[in-house]
């Protein structure tokens, strides 16, 4: 299981995040200790916003404790919106084409989790992403493979439909061809603007995730695990949908059901 961090609010230092809290991320990708495997040493990522519509984008395959490009540029690079990823495979390759998080124009995205027996049924998956969305397929990971299926299943006019559609998918491809446990996950994503997060799996081991406010930042931190000790960070419940919007949250039940773009769009204008 990999481990992330989001981050929306006023602008500050990436490494208040990623590198400089007793738990940060890079702590957390050799020492987790809400996930199956401590160790999160396949590679890590970056998605930042600021002057351009679309988000920065840095991935590596190192293991982030190693890199001192990821500790510079993340002491320099300040932001008001920002993913942070460390990645654990479930099976896929070693690469920077499967580091998250995944950009597709404004849009980021980065998934924790894992999408069971998805090796055999890679070519469905694939089959559900629209063709004039292929291209932006670089990689190999179940994960970026739900991205583009809930960006052709209308992202960018009903993220939490969308991708109640694309998991719904994916998870029926699972119970058909694949194994369990069919979907765990958390997923955060976001158009630079609003800052969307998910917790949810089929069984009742859905990985850890959390948020808190602080005044100091005036902004708030999404988070697999806890930043620092003796802070009071709230759980997200299994199955929500959180909007963050500001100071403003809302949470919602996510449940994923297979309906069509067209029957969705009906549902909503009447």
């Amino acid at each position: 299981m990999c481990r992330w961090a989001a981050y929306t609010g006023e602008p500050i230092f990436l490494e208040e995040i990623v590198c400089r809290p007793g738990h940060s991320l890079i702590h957390q990708s050799h020492g987790a200790t809400e996930a199956k495997s401590a160790i999160n040493a396949d590679g890590f990522g970056l998605a930042w916003y600021g002057e351009r519509e679309e988000p920065g984008l840095f991935r590596d395959i190192l293991p982030a404790w190693s890199d001192p490009n990821l500790r510079s540029l993340t002491a320099q690079v300040k932001s008001h919106l920002f993913l942070a990823h460390v990645r654990a495979s479930t099976g896929t390759a070693t690469s920077r084409n499967n580091c998250h998080p995944f950009a597709v124009g404004a849009w980021a995205f980065m998934h924790n989790g894992q999408i069971g027996g998805y090796d055999s049924f890679r070519r469905d998956a694939e089959m559900l992403i629209p063709d004039h969305l292929y291209p932006h397929r670089k990689g190999a990971t179940d994960s970026e493979a739900l991205f583009l299926v809930a960006l052709g299943e209308g992202l960018a006019e009903d993220p939490k439909g969308a991708l109640e559609r694309a998991t719904a998918a994916m998870e029926a491809l699972s119970r058909t061809k694949g194994a369990a446990p069919h979907v765990r996950m958390t997923v955060a994503f976001t158009d630079g603007r609003r800052l969307y997060a998910v917790r949810y799996a089929t069984d009742d081991a859905a990985p850890s995730l959390y948020h808190r406010w602080s005044d100091t930042r005036a902004g708030r931190a999404v988070v697999s695990e806890p930043l620092d000790a003796g802070q009071c960070w709230e759980p997200i419940p299994p199955g929500s949908f959180c909007t963050f919007d500001g100071t403003e949250v809302r949470v919602e039940p996510f449940v994923p059901r297979c309906r069509s773009r067209a029957a969705s769009r009906r549902s909503r204008a009447a």
